[in-house]
């Protein structure tokens, strides 16, 4: 039978935990604006009523300076009425003038009254008559006698001096109207441009310290996801108790030093989709990434603390000798660390017949049955349990391949008096296993399998599975095509081809898992004979006669090739 396994790849579409941190701080920039914008309006309105009321009080002030002035003017003239009146009343009017005083007097007059200089001889003598008469005659009170002034001349004089007094007066009031006006436009321009340079001041420092808020939140993001101190060789003994939350997962790991915020924790396993963390003691560092520290928890601590180790190697569940021996030059605790340790040397070890038989002393019962060395490509292959394993400072690969055998020993006590009753030994249940472990991927396929396989075996079939052909091409483990496996040479002259030999091969081709152990001793019951993967789904069909297989065959395999 060929195993075709068409696994699809799962495409998820998922946005990366920085660009949703970067959307929250967008969303929250955009309330700010909206708040902003609110708040430069109510500045607005409380500016126009600032200016307003500044406008108001100038009037009002403009308005009592302009009464305080006219009420001035009013007194002052006041006051020069009741001087003159003192004055004529007390005789005070000069009696001397000198010719200068006269010729300017003269001049005025002549040009109020005579603008075209017809009346100006006239108006001399007239002035000078006058002026002898004031000086020379006086009435009987005390007084120049001005009876015979002529009285038009008196009215003019009068109002000419109301004339003037008015437009002095006009000329004040729009002189104070100007200035109030002028100082009111330079101080609301002045108020507005401080007001303009104030509130882009507040608008430039929001958005500067928005960005640099956003930029701020981001590098801390950045670097709580990264290692804590990349530098730092130390392990931390952490605690996780049973039923631990991711929240309260992060705020242990932060106290113990080994993240840098438990709140960045906690959003990133839930962005992450990281849960199910299991409790119990492991050995943290600092220079790992919430990545590294997620994986950990997920494959679970130890029940009591142990010492921090170096490394890990992972042994993949079906992988061959010749793919552990990659393994270990691997540190899966870390990405892209190296192992102290070489393919060469682990290789050398598991060909050691000396350790083998040190081996084989101390644990009996499961390699008490162990297939001779010119009969197998490998004695310990389908021995070494599939997990993971530390190693410390002082760990020799001969360590480490005797710990994958102790682990296999334990797991395989549980079936050894089983398998002695049924008349097996260990070697036939693991090599049947390693076959099972290849062909299917779920336990009830594994035990259907399994059934399959053990009737043909009882009724002197063959097996003909190609993962033994692949072994003994030395193939298994690498990607093939279908067609590559669907032409697969069935006659290669080896130990392994289970098309041409009945019964099992000498030994496993593969470390299988204890699901594949557990179908191999437990199989189910059935009256398969053969069985198809669909090439496309992975689906597996079984059939109890060989013309149903056919048909299956070239449905399921020979059908999708072709396309």
């Amino acid at each position: 039978m060929t195993e075709f396994n068409d696994d699809k790849p799962k495409t998820q579409k998922e946005k990366s935990f920085k660009e949703q941190i970067l959307a929250e701080l967008e969303e929250a920039n955009r309330l700010r604006k909206q708040h902003d914008l609110e708040l430069r309006q109510k500045e607005k309105e409380a500016e126009e009523f600032a200016r307003r009321t500044a406008e108001l009080t100038a009037e009002y002030e403009a308005e009592d300076r302009r009464e305080r002035q006219e009420a001035k003017i009013r007194e002052e003239k006041r006051r020069l009425e009741e001087k003159a009146k003192t004055a004529l009343a007390e005789n005070q009017i000069e009696t001397k003038i000198d010719n200068q005083k006269i010729k300017d007097v003269l001049r005025n007059i002549d040009q109020t009254f005579n603008p075209d200089g017809a009346e100006s001889a006239k108006a001399d003598d007239e002035q000078e008559s006058y002026l002898v008469r004031a000086t020379d005659s006086v009435g009987y009170d005390g007084n120049p006698d001005i009876s015979d002034i002529p009285s038009d001349e008196s009215e003019s004089e009068d109002n000419l001096q109301f004339e003037q007094d008015s437009d002095q007066l006009d000329e004040t009031k729009t002189d104070l109207e100007n200035k109030v006006g002028t100082k009111r436009r330079r101080k609301r321009q002045k108020t507005n441009s401080l007001a303009g340079k104030i509130a882009l001041f507040l608008i430039s420092a929001i958005i500067i310290a928005l960005i640099a808020t956003g930029f701020l939140v981001y590098r801390y993001v950045d670097s709580s996801i990264k290692p804590l101190d990349s530098s730092s060789k130390k392990y931390i003994t952490v605690d996780i108790p049973e039923g631990s939350g991711n929240k309260y997962i992060g705020q242990i790991l932060e106290k113990s030093g080994v993240i840098k915020s438990a709140t960045v924790f906690n959003y990133y396993t839930k962005f992450k989709n990281y849960s199910n963390f299991q409790s119990g003691y492991y050995n943290l560092q600092p220079n790992m990434d919430l990545d590294e520290i997620c994986k950990q928890l997920k494959e679970g601590g130890t029940p009591q603390p142990e010492k921090p180790s170096l490394g890990k190697i992972l042994v993949t569940e079906g992988y061959t000798i010749k793919q552990i021996s990659e393994a270990v030059t691997k540190n899966s605790a870390k990405k892209h660390a190296s192992t102290p340790y070489t393919a060469d040397d682990f290789l050398k070890v598991v060909q050691d017949e000396a350790f083998i038989s040190k081996m084989a002393a101390k644990y009996p019962k499961l390699l008490g049955s162990l297939p001779e060395a010119d009969k197998v490509t490998y004695r310990l292959e389908g021995y070494l349990f599939p997990a993971t394993y530390s190693y410390y400072e002082k760990t020799s690969m001969e360590d480490i391949v005797e710990d994958m055998i102790s682990t296999m020993d334990s797991y395989m006590s549980q079936y050894y008096d089983t398998i002695a009753a049924s008349g097996k030994s260990v070697n036939d249940v693991l090599t049947l296993a390693s076959l099972v472990e290849k062909e299917g991927s779920t336990d009830d396929d594994r035990r259907n399998i399994a059934s399959v396989f053990y009737n043909r075996m009882n009724n002197n079939m063959p097996l003909q599975s190609n993962i033994a052909i692949l072994y003994a091409m030395g193939k298994l483990g690498e990607e093939t095509s279908l067609a590559a496996d669907a032409s697969i040479d069935t006659s290669i002259d080896s130990p392994y081809n289970v098309y041409t030999n009945t019964g099992l091969m000498p030994g496993p081709v593969d470390a299988p898992s204890l699901s594949a152990i557990e179908a191999t001793v437990n199989p189910a019951s059935t009256n398969y004979y053969y069985f198809v993967a669909d090439v496309k789904t992975g689906k597996i069909y079984y059939s109890e006669n060989f013309d149903d297989h056919k048909a299956n065959v070239e449905k399921y395999v020979n059908s999708q090739i072709n396309e």
